[in-house]
């Protein structure tokens, strides 16, 4: 499966409306999204994703409850961390703030975090892929970005928005 990540949207709605392009265009099978999509407003353009998106909370979201409520209609979001199960049977970890993980990652085949706007690609020793998608809206580094990975290969890459 080939699933399209990012984190850290931060209100940008002009960037918001290019992860959603760039995930329909190239046709992911599904969407993760790390935390910090902060206001409600930033929901609706993520309604046009045509592939299911589950997500997490990060530590900066304004109105969880408002957030909850609009992502029923989108997909599904949680408290980090969150365990969730591709259809493919991949095992993936989603958090914000990978503080929050303990040591142990369990059974997950791949960690998904965020919160330092930096994108990160890692391997560990047994081939568990560790993927930091960056920000997609560009407010702090200047550089908005996503990413995407294969499930069975365990490839990345980053997306430049």
């Amino acid at each position: 499966m080939r699933v399209g990540v990012f984190a850290d949207t931060h209100d940008h709605l002009g960037h918001i409306r290019r992860v959603v392009e760039i995930c329909n265009d190239r046709r992911f099978d599904w969407a993760l999204f790390a935390g910090d999509l902060v206001s409600t407003f930033a929901i609706p353009p993520l309604r046009k994703l045509e592939m299911p998106l589950v997500g997490c909370f990060g530590d900066n979201e304004g109105n969880k409850v408002g957030i909850y409520g609009g992502m029923e209609v989108v997909g599904t979001i949680g408290e980090p961390p969150l365990g969730t199960v591709l259809p493919d049977g991949t095992r993936v970890l989603l958090t914000h703030q990978k503080e929050l993980l303990r040591r142990d990652v369990g059974e997950a085949d791949i960690v998904v975090f965020a919160h330092t706007h930096k994108p990160l690609i890692h391997h560990d020793q047994s081939g568990r892929l560790y993927l930091n998608p960056g920000e997609v809206s560009g407010w702090t580094y200047g550089r908005p970005t996503m990413a995407w990975f294969d499930s069975q290969s365990r490839q990345a890459a980053i997306i430049d928005l």
